[in-house]
This record gives C-alpha cells, sequence and structure tokens, in this order.
C-alpha cells in the first residue's frame, strides 16, 4: 500500500510542471547601476575622475599591485605593472611594461589610474584600449616621483 501511494504521489508530481500554465510575460533581470564601461559615451560623455569614483575605489597598498598582470577587455595580457608614481601635476600613474607578446620585453608606458580597474590579483585596463598602449610614449620618469611600497593608493573595483 505504502509502495501505491508513493507511486502515486510522484506520477502526480510529475504532471504538475505539464499542467501549470505557462506565463507569457518576459523576464527582466536587474542591470548594473554603471553602464559597462565605454556603453554610450559619445552621448554622455563623462570625465575619467568622475567615472572612477562611481566605480567605488579602494585603498590598495603600492606594493601589491606591483608585479600584478594588466588585462585588457578580452583578458589578454597588456604588460605587468613596474611602479606606481607620482607626477608633478599630483596624478598617480602605473608604470605598465606593456608589449603585444602578452607582457613579455616590453617597455614603460604611463597609465592613469582613473583608466584602470582591480579584479582580483589582476588590473583591468577599463577605459585605455590597447590601440592607446601601442601609441602611447615610452615612460621616461621626468618629473615623477616613485611611490614606496607600503604607500596606500585608492584604485577602482572592476568586474568581469
Amino acid at each position: 500500500m505504502r509502495i501505491l501511494l508513493t507511486a502515486t504521489a510522484l506520477i502526480i508530481g510529475a504532471m504538475l510542471p505539464a499542467v501549470a500554465t505557462v506565463s507569457t510575460h518576459p523576464i527582466v533581470l536587474a542591470q548594473a547601476m554603471v553602464p559597462p564601461t565605454g556603453m554610450d559615451d559619445a552621448n554622455k560623455p563623462m570625465p575619467m575622475v568622475e567615472r572612477m569614483n562611481r566605480r567605488f575605489p579602494q585603498p590598495v597598498r603600492v606594493g601589491d599591485l606591483i608585479g600584478l598582470p594588466v588585462l585588457d577587455d578580452r583578458s589578454s595580457t597588456l604588460g605587468f605593472v613596474r611602479q606606481v608614481v607620482r607626477t608633478a601635476a599630483g596624478k598617480i600613474e602605473l608604470i605598465v611594461s606593456y608589449s603585444r607578446w602578452f607582457g613579455w620585453f616590453g617597455r614603460p608606458v604611463a597609465v592613469p589610474i582613473e583608466v584602470v580597474g582591480i579584479e582580483g590579483r589582476q588590473v583591468a585596463s577599463l577605459d585605455m584600449a590597447r590601440s592607446e598602449y601601442a601609441a602611447a610614449p615610452t615612460w621616461q620618469g621626468q618629473g615623477a616621483t616613485a611611490l614606496p611600497d607600503d604607500a596606500t593608493i585608492r584604485i577602482a573595483l572592476a568586474r568581469n
């Protein structure tokens, strides 16, 4: 008798989803508050500093950034962070050894802190395309002061 009740319950349970009415309403997924990088930039330009501030910048030790890979939007390695400097104008820049070959044999390129975000143990290049790295001049270090490893700076959060 118990087996008969269990079998009946299983059959009824299997039939319930088939009997249920199908909703014709579309499923709407929530979107993030800040649109993906570059989306709709032509219609609503936003200064780099404001864009960085909307990405919830977090404090990070300079020494923790040294050696991290810098990735583009396709998760390809652009280079590695070699140094963090403060320019004469007071801006913070990452010195990245940019190379077309996975960051090997690179030349130093200055990357403004406002165009990158940290994503775990890597740095994402959010607002600077691969072509801009290639076109950027080789960093010479004139008028810039290297920040010590124990200094703390703020860097935006990135998401994949």
